[in-house]
């Protein structure tokens, strides 16, 4: 499959390694990142892969930015068969600590520029009654983990608008699709660990089971995560597959996680489960 695939978020991770094998896969790449400045690592894998991308700017926390991207690509292109929005940021820490200035950034970065990407691309798409977007979620949009009150918020809203705008964009032609890793080894699990040098700043009565869930994260990442090329792989396998999946959990271990949640209508044994994290 060819056509034009534009993704956000490339400077790193899975955005950077989705833009190579998505240029592997013959897909012309418009790569954005909000600081074109550090397109080094991107460039550099692309020579090593012997694929050639488009790098444009774009910052999913603004109107302008987004509006003025996607017209340029349309302007260029005269189509964006593929988005993947792919931009996001981490936030840990406790409920009463985590001040409205941070729950607005992880808002706006996590689901407010999710949206304003679909919105953007969906009238190019549904004019030309053909697309798919893919966003990449997280198993945070599935099970809420503690201390991450913040991020999964945003990952259940993008969930919650996916679900609802699916049945109706497929009525027009355009196939919604959501990725859902797990841990990844990318910088984005340094990050979530806490921006501020030592981590996240809690009282002493939240510290020991911060710690603990700390300690639980890391050892769960250290044994099961996947790498950015894993994830990007399944990212092709849903932009090219005849007719994808609304849901593509990336691994085994997200997939049984999913299926005991969707089995256990109560919640009970999912907060069992992450509450057994704390200590």
């Amino acid at each position: 499959m060819s056509g034009i695939a534009l993704i956000t978020g490339t400077s790193s991770g899975i955005g950077l390694s989705s833009a190579i094998h998505l240029a592997k896969a013959g897909f012309q790449v418009v790569a954005t990142l909000r600081d074109t400045g550090k397109a080094g690592p991107l460039q550099a894998r692309a020579r090593d892969e012997g694929v050639t991308l488009d790098i444009l700017p774009l910052d999913v926390q603004s109107d302008a930015s987004v509006q003025a991207c996607v017209q340029a690509v349309l302007a260029k292109y005269g189509r964006i068969d593929v988005l993947v929005n792919n931009a996001g940021a981490g936030h840990l820490g406790s409920l009463e600590q985590t001040t409205p200035e941070e729950l607005r950034q992880t808002m706006e970065v996590n689901f407010f520029g999710v949206w304003r990407t679909t919105q953007a691309v969906f009238p190019s798409m549904r004019q030309a009654r053909s697309g798919r977007i893919l966003t990449v979620t997280s198993v945070g949009g599935l099970i809420g983990q503690p201390f991450n009150d913040a991020y999964c918020a945003a990952k259940f809203a993008c969930e919650g608008f996916l679900e609802s705008l699916a049945p109706v964009a497929k009525r027009l032609g355009i196939q919604l699709v959501a990725i859902e890793p797990g841990a990844v080894t990318t910088e984005f699990v340094t990050t979530v660990q806490g921006r501020k040098p030592g981590g996240p700043v809690v009282s002493e009565e939240y510290r020991p089971m911060l710690d603990a869930y700390i300690r639980a994260a890391m050892g769960a990442y250290a044994h099961m995560a996947q790498s950015s090329d894993d994830v990007a792989k399944v990212i092709v396998e849903a932009a090219t597959a005849e007719t994808p999946h609304f849901r593509y959990a990336t691994s085994e271990v997200i997939r049984t996680l999913a299926g005991q949640k969707y089995k256990d209508i109560t919640g009970d044994s999912i907060l069992e489960m992450t509450g057994s994290r704390l200590s």
